[in-house]
């Protein structure tokens, strides 16, 4: 008999998955042969693959590379491409990508130290300000994702050459961090350490990895200070140098460090850092079974998503900080909304869905991937948005004067942590779809392509066929050795009003449980379910606390969220207006932007004679005017222009 309950699942490995998808195939496809060659190359342009050799002799004489010496966060670069990579060579076997990631890990071991240590800017730049400023510095960020990129390459690979120096380090930090006597009671500035040693436990079974999660995790904003304290050993006249703008009343809240982890209820500070130490959270709380940890992930995670989060699944209201500011602040033409902390956001839902099993975690996880996320990487693989703003008037000084927020994507950044960001996430996109358990499967994700999953001891094959996102119907087929008594649940998105289900050519009733349709039966190779996903065109309202959207409406189809931009509509967008009662129209253009359904409507634009004086009683004049809006994820693709989301309405 089915249950409404299920335990906890586990995602379906994405090597286990074969995405063959009209909309996501090209972009892996691009990801493949254009945008990892491209992190790899600008890595070597810049010396980040060569920074591993790097003495301090070889910086007496200036290095080479246009800056005085290796940043302190390159090693995350690196180490991000190399997971992509060997994401890469998992599903699509390349013998001169393989020898290339084989040369750079090579580079990296060599650069170990004797006592296990392992990073760029404090062996041949700063020796001597090893672990001397863990608020600002990142050496522990930068293990994590080396730590990360080693865990990819030995499950891709069967490798050891990065897994063992990294598990080394991982026993060094260990043996420097925790609460025992003579070890320092500090953990990260920058958090990302925490999830990574959550990986590596799920990797080698070693309890020591989880243990040290847990002791980050526990460790951070407990009283005294570690910042504080490692502040005043440097002699600092301001402790909270690099803390401001930050939440009145709060220290340290740029680093989530204000409060220990259990008693904050609200997301603060730095989006990226808050996005990977909530991952990290879920991780430990998952780990150990500690359900006052898991607690307040639910807190924060109701928190970011029904009062500091954009429509588009952003996250990040301001570049001063790169943070959170307060519940309903969400301007659109000065958001952040970084792409690195929409990674985050995803992966961090895709880590309580596995828990919760709850599709609200699914439905924001969709929401990422299919604007906020997407929307960082151009359709030619090459050119990268660091901020993912809701509206944009190019000329706005705003735009001018901030390097990482342009009305265009970039080729690259001097902090370039988005580029490889995006790369390892597209690779290792199938991991997202699928989870499994001993009871059953789950499908998250509607997206064409086929799966091995486990149900205890029985291995099903799941294909699925469909034109989502364009099209609500999907075609899920069965294939088993013998029949098999299971569960499988299938996602109702929380934007559909209207799902139907069939078996066989049959409709059927089924049970719903957190969100998904529950069907329970003895399945026979061969058995086909069919969802269809009923996706009209919707109008999205804001809360009313919102104040940059009050009276603006958002146009949404399916899992999609759209905007105007000035080559479909000419300049002026914020001077359209959106009737209430205009009906919405949805077109499926195949030579547009390699196939997307666009929304058009009839509308009315304010008009204002040339030479107007600055303010005047004169309301101008209306004037009829066609609407034609694209996919958010999309736009920036064409010409350069303005972009806006939030449309005034009548």
């Amino acid at each position: 008999m089915a249950s409404s309950s299920s335990p906890p699942m586990s995602a379906v490995p994405f090597t286990r998955v074969v995405i063959d998808d009209h909309f996501w195939s090209p972009r892996q496809e691009t990801n493949r042969n254009v945008t990892i060659p491209y992190v790899q190359s600008m890595s070597e342009k810049t010396g980040r693959f060569e920074s591993f050799k790097l003495t301090q002799a070889d910086l007496e004489g200036g290095w080479r590379f246009g800056m005085p010496n290796p940043p302190i966060y390159w090693d995350s670069d690196v180490a991000k491409w190399i997971e992509a990579a060997s994401y890469s060579l998992a599903t699509h076997p390349d013998a001169e990508l393989a020898a290339k990631v084989d040369e750079v890990i090579e580079l990296i071991a060599v650069s170990q130290q004797d006592d296990g240590y392992l990073n760029v800017h404090f062996t041949a730049v700063d020796p001597d300000g090893r672990w001397t400023n863990l608020r600002d510095l990142h050496e522990l960020y930068c293990a994590g994702h080396l730590i990360e990129a080693a865990v990819a390459h030995f499950d891709a690979t069967g490798k050891r050459t990065l897994l063992d120096p990294m598990i080394r380090y991982t026993d060094y930090i260990a043996s420097t961090f925790g609460p025992e006597p003579g070890k320092k009671r500090g953990y990260p500035g920058h958090e990302e350490i925490e999830l990574a040693l959550v990986r590596l436990w799920n990797t080698t079974g070693e309890k020591r990895f989880m243990d040290l999660a847990s002791y980050f995790i526990d460790e951070r904003g407990q009283a005294p200070h570690y910042f504080d304290i490692e502040s005043e050993e440097r002699d600092e006249d301001d402790k909270n140098v690099d803390e401001w703008p930050h939440t009145v009343g709060l220290r340290h809240d740029v680093k989530q460090a204000h409060l220990p982890v259990r008693e904050q209820t609200t997301a603060e500070g730095h989006s990226v850092r808050a996005m990977y130490l909530y991952d990290g959270m879920v991780g430990v709380a998952a780990g150990t079974g500690d359900e006052g940890l898991m607690a307040a992930c639910r807190t924060l995670w109701d928190n970011v998503t029904n009062r500091r989060m954009y429509i588009t699944g952003g996250v990040g209201s301001t570049y001063q900080g790169e943070r959170f500011t307060t519940d309903h602040d969400l301007p659109s033409d000065t958001a952040y909304a970084e792409t690195c902390a929409s990674i985050g956001l995803a992966n961090w839902a895709s880590r309580m869905l596995q828990e919760e099993g709850d599709s609200q975690y699914a439905d924001e996880l969709e929401r990422v991937l299919y604007n906020g996320f997407l929307s960082g990487v151009s359709q030619e693989g090459d050119t990268f948005f660091y901020a993912n703003v809701l509206e944009v008037e190019p000329q706005a000084p705003y735009f001018r004067t901030r390097d990482r927020i342009k009305p265009f994507r970039q080729g690259w950044f001097d902090t370039a942590c988005c580029p490889p960001n995006v790369i390892r996430t597209l690779a290792a996109l199938g991991r997202y779809i699928y989870s499994e358990n001993s009871e059953g499967i789950a499908v998250h994700m509607y997206v064409s392509g086929e799966v091995t999953a486990h149900v205890g001891d029985t291995v099903v094959t799941l294909k699925q066929e469909s034109r989502y996102p364009w099209d609500g119907d999907v075609a899920i087929s069965v294939e088993l050795d013998s029949p098999a008594e299971f569960d499988l649940r299938l996602r109702i998105p929380g934007w559909c009003d209207d799902a139907k289900l069939e078996i066989n050519g049959s409709p059927v009733d089924h049970q719903t449980a957190k969100g998904y349709a529950l069907l329970h039966r003895v399945w026979q190779s061969g058995d086909t379910v069919v969802l269809r996903l009923a996706m009209p065109m919707k109008r999205i309202y804001s809360d009313r606390r919102v104040s940059s959207t009050v009276g603006k409406v958002a146009l949404q189809r399916g899992p999609i969220i759209y905007c105007l931009e000035e080559i479909d509509n000419s300049a002026g967008l914020n001077s359209v207006i959106l009737p209430r009662d205009a009906e919405l129209n949805s077109n499926f253009e195949e030579s547009l932007l390699g196939g997307v359904t666009t929304i058009s409507a009839s509308a009315q634009k304010i008009g204002r004679n040339a030479g107007e004086s600055l303010y005047t009683s004169d309301p101008g004049t209306l004037t009829a005017t066609t609407i034609k809006a694209v996919p958010y994820a999309l736009w920036g693709n064409r010409e350069r222009g303005e972009m806006l989301v939030w449309i005034n309405e009548a």
